[in-house]
C-alpha cells in the first residue's frame, strides 16, 4: 500500500552539493518540469552581443521561444534587469518569433512582485518559484507559477464594435479605400458572394451574414495592408522579398501581413498575392 510521506525542504542557494549549472542542466534536459507545456531545448548559456549569458533558451511548436534566467535564493534587481535584457536582446535579433522572459527563482518576494507586476503586459514575463525537496540521497524540484503573462486577445476575440465605409475614409482615405476595393474586386474568383465587413480594427469578409476572415484589410494613410492567416512559410517569405513585397508574419496570431502602396502593386503582383489568400482559404478549410 502506498503511503503518504513528509519530504524536508531545502535552500538550494545554500546547499555546497548543489550548484546552478546541476539545476540548468536538469531544466534543460526536462523542460516540461517548468509547467510552461511541451518545450524544447535550444541553447544553454547562450552568449549575448552586449555581453553576459543567458541561461537557457526554449521554444515550443507554436513559434514562442522562452528567454529562462534562474536564480538560487531570492530574486533580485540585477536578476530582473538581466532576464528583461536577454529576451530584449533575443527579441530583437530574431523577431519573426514570439518571445517570453522567464525568471525562475527560490523565492520571489513581494516587493519583486510587484516591480515585475508593472513590466508584466509590456514585457511578456512569466515568474517561476522553485522549491528543492530531499528524499533520501535525492533532491526533487517543484516550480510554481506566481506570476503569467498577459495574453493579449486577437480583434477577434475580443467584442468588437462593428463601423461603417466612413470610419475607415476618415482613418486612412478615401483613395486608400478606393484601393481597397479595387483589389477586392480583383480577387472575385476567390470573394464571389463575399461583402466587405467594416470592423473597428480590420475590415474583413462577410457572406451570408457569417463573417470569414479568410482575407482582410488594415488601410492606412499611404499604405495599405493585405491580412491573412497561416502556418510559417519561410519560403514564401523570402519569395515576396525577392521581389519586393514586404510580407511579415506574426508566430503568436499565425498572422500574415503584406504591405502595398495602392492597387498597381497588387495588379503587378496578382498571381502571387492572390495565391497567398488561396493558402488562407485552404488554413479556414474554405472550399467555396
Amino acid at each position: 500500500m502506498a503511503k503518504i510521506i513528509k519530504m524536508e525542504k531545502i535552500s538550494l542557494k545554500n546547499n555546497p552539493a548543489i550548484k546552478e549549472d546541476l539545476i540548468q542542466s536538469f531544466i534543460f534536459e526536462n523542460p516540461s518540469v517548468l509547467g510552461l507545456g511541451e518545450l524544447f531545448p535550444i541553447q544553454r548559456e547562450k552568449v549575448q552581443p552586449a555581453g553576459g549569458r543567458l541561461d537557457m533558451l526554449l521554444a515550443n511548436d507554436d513559434g514562442t521561444r522562452y528567454e529562462v534566467e534562474i536564480q538560487l535564493g531570492a530574486t533580485d534587481p540585477s536578476h530582473i534587469i538581466r532576464t528583461i535584457e536577454y529576451w530584449d536582446s533575443e527579441k530583437k535579433r530574431y523577431p519573426q518569433y514570439d518571445h517570453c522572459a522567464v525568471i525562475v527563482a527560490e523565492e520571489i518576494t513581494g516587493r519583486f512582485m510587484n516591480v515585475i507586476s508593472l513590466f508584466n503586459g509590456a514585457i511578456p514575463l512569466i515568474a517561476l518559484q522553485m522549491t528543492a525537496y530531499r528524499q533520501g540521497d535525492d533532491i526533487s524540484l517543484a516550480f510554481t507559477k506566481v506570476l503569467d503573462r498577459v495574453t493579449l486577445a486577437t480583434d477577434e476575440e475580443e467584442s468588437y464594435e462593428v463601423t461603417d465605409r466612413n470610419y475607415w475614409e476618415n482613418r486612412s482615405t478615401s483613395k486608400m479605400m478606393k484601393n481597397v476595393d479595387l483589389i477586392f474586386d480583383s480577387m472575385k474568383e476567390l470573394t464571389v458572394g463575399y461583402e466587405l465587413k467594416y470592423n473597428k480594427f480590420y475590415i474583413g469578409m462577410m457572406k451570408e451574414g457569417i463573417s470569414k476572415n479568410f482575407l482582410m484589410f488594415r488601410p492606412k494613410k499611404s499604405y495599405l495592408y493585405i491580412v491573412y492567416k497561416g502556418n510559417e512559410d519561410s519560403e514564401m517569405i523570402q519569395k515576396c522579398d525577392d521581389v519586393g513585397l514586404e510580407l511579415s508574419y506574426t508566430p503568436r496570431w499565425k498572422e500574415y501581413s503584406l504591405r502595398i502602396s495602392d492597387f498597381e502593386e497588387y495588379k503587378k503582383h496578382k498571381e502571387l498575392i492572390d495565391g497567398l489568400i488561396k493558402t488562407s482559404m485552404e488554413y479556414f478549410n474554405i472550399t467555396d
